[in-house]
């Protein structure tokens, strides 16, 4: 009896530890959530039209553009992106580091505080790190 008292409570114990962790899960994806969810505003505002709202590259005008978007889920492609680029494709456009035409400037638009945050967003979103 005393073996089926103790594999009880080691039940117990275990599917307690492992509600516990459920609870602590969504306190991380919330501060997570709260860091990018200015960017995450302005990347559905500005963005999703062509880089999709699963953030694919897969966007509702992409279907109609010569030259796809970026999947900013790609981890390996974004990854091997150096940072200062991704800034610099944001705040003026793709001509500015010979991508396309049609990847449009955003420094007019966005605070350069907004543009940093939306390039750590992407890297958060690919979940590739900081680049380069």
């Amino acid at each position: 009896m005393m073996t089926n008292s103790r594999q009880l409570a080691s039940t117990f114990s275990l599917a307690g530890l492992a509600l516990a962790s459920c609870f602590m899960l969504p306190a991380n994806a919330a501060a997570a959530d709260e860091q990018y969810a200015k960017a995450a505003r302005n990347y559905d505002t500005y963005c999703a039209q062509c880089h999709g709202i699963n953030r694919n590259g897969r966007g509702i005008n992409s279907r109609d553009m010569s030259v796809q978007p970026r999947d900013h889920t790609d981890a390996k492609g974004m990854g091997d992106i150096p940072e200062n680029e991704i800034l610099k494709v944001i705040k003026e456009g793709g001509l500015a580091v010979n991508k396309s035409v049609l990847m449009p400037a955003w420094g007019n638009v966005m605070s350069d505080t907004e543009i940093r945050e939306m390039a750590a967003y992407l890297r958060h979103v690919c979940n590739c790190g900081s680049g380069k």
